[in-house]
């Protein structure tokens, strides 16, 4: 069989055939381990294109700090997960492809060339058949009932991760070099990651340099045209009660992320607002104006796969991501997930102001079934 050249960003590819994708699934529905899941059958034949190669991703499945594992023959198109068929989970995940799941799209011949029997039965041709999966069983294979009658437990490709991955150490320097070469992220960014790493790991070393170079970041940030310190605590003492703001934001309404300094705040100091983390990877949208994708109140766990209904609901900003920039053991991952918005950290924008305007551009599509 022809050598497979890996897919990189930019490159176009087709969705095969509902039938061809079965054909590569095992008795659950997976794939190496990897869900191909209900909300991706609707993708089916549409030409589509790499947003990133998914060589690497993080675990949200173990305690934090979360870990990185490393994915094979798998990218990430411009498609996320409507939950539909788990529950009407709101995290609008990324979706993973196999590359099996993919062929060329017309003028790209030279990418994507796995033989779709080969892939589904490791080699054997003839095997193909007796390990074909149908939809009805990848439908049924989405969440597994309660023997005690309780709520079921979830299988997505978030809960899958540590089944489809293997361990992926974050100073193995392989992988930023596959985050260059696949176009994931430029030189610039790698380098501005890497320089904030050794930054933060030896302001955490315990060698007495930590407070000495926090003050120095929040001192002369505005030299390099960044924020406060990203993981400067927050002004309200542990234990105490946090502040909250209701603004009853619709999808489709712009709002302005509040400085640092505001949203600082509003959360304690262990950067907790009402329960809800204040991570350093929303940092740096402070000051940016964006629009409301939605409004979340439930989503599945992914350490317990089991439903969560949010007590008090959160809101999804279109275009905001994780970038994974200050995030330890796990920095450039591609997963791209929404971070999630307690109100008051954000400001309305009157409807005749300026349109919205951000610091990261990609934009990726969450489809419902009436888009179908």
């Amino acid at each position: 069989m022809k050598k497979k050249t890996p897919l990189s960003v930019g490159d176009w590819v087709e969705v095969r055939s509902k039938e061809e994708i079965l054909r590569t699934l095992d008795g659950k529905g997976q794939l190496d381990g990897m869900p191909f899941m209900p909300e991706m059958f609707r993708f089916c034949g549409q030409r589509l294109q790499v947003h990133k190669r998914a060589h690497k991703t993080c675990d949200y499945t173990t305690p934090y700090p979360f870990h990185m594992r490393r994915l094979e023959e798998t990218v990430h198109l411009e498609t996320r997960c409507d939950g539909e068929a788990h529950g009407g989970c709101q995290a609008g995940c990324l979706l993973y492809w196999k590359e099996a799941w993919l062929k060329p799209a017309s003028g790209d011949p030279k990418k994507v060339t796995v033989s779709i029997a080969e892939t589904a039965s490791g080699g054997d041709a003839d095997g193909a058949s007796s390990t074909r999966c149908s939809e009805s069983e990848v439908s049924a294979h989405t969440q597994v009932s309660d023997p005690n009658g309780g709520p079921p437990t979830y299988v997505c490709q978030a809960t899958q991760v540590p089944y489809a991955t293997k361990p992926l150490a974050w100073w193995d320097l392989r992988q930023y070099i596959e985050d260059y070469w696949s176009g994931n992220v430029g030189l610039g960014r790698i380098f501005s990651g890497l320089t904030y790493s050794i930054y933060y790991h030896l302001s955490q070393a315990g060698i007495g340099l930590g407070p000495a170079m926090r003050w120095f970041y929040n001192k002369f940030h505005r030299l390099w045209g960044g924020s406060l310190y990203p993981r400067t605590p927050g002004l309200i003492p542990e234990g105490k009660p946090t502040p909250a703001g209701t603004l009853n934001l619709q999808p489709g309404e712009l709002v302005r992320v509040k400085s640092h300094e505001e949203i600082l705040k509003s959360v304690d100091s262990s950067n907790r607002n009402r329960g809800m983390y204040w991570d350093a990877e929303l940092v740096p949208y402070c000051g940016g104006t964006y629009r409301v994708l939605k409004r979340v109140t439930r989503l599945i766990d992914e350490k317990t796969a089991k439903m969560v209904e949010m007590k008090n609901s959160c809101i999804i900003l279109d275009s905001v991501v994780c970038q994974a920039r200050y995030s330890p053991c796990r920095m450039l991952c591609p997963k791209a997930m929404y971070p999630y918005w307690r109100e008051i950290w954000l400001e309305r924008v009157e409807a005749n102001g300026p349109g919205a305007s951000g610091t990261y551009e990609e934009k990726l599509p969450v489809l419902s079934s009436s888009q179908r």
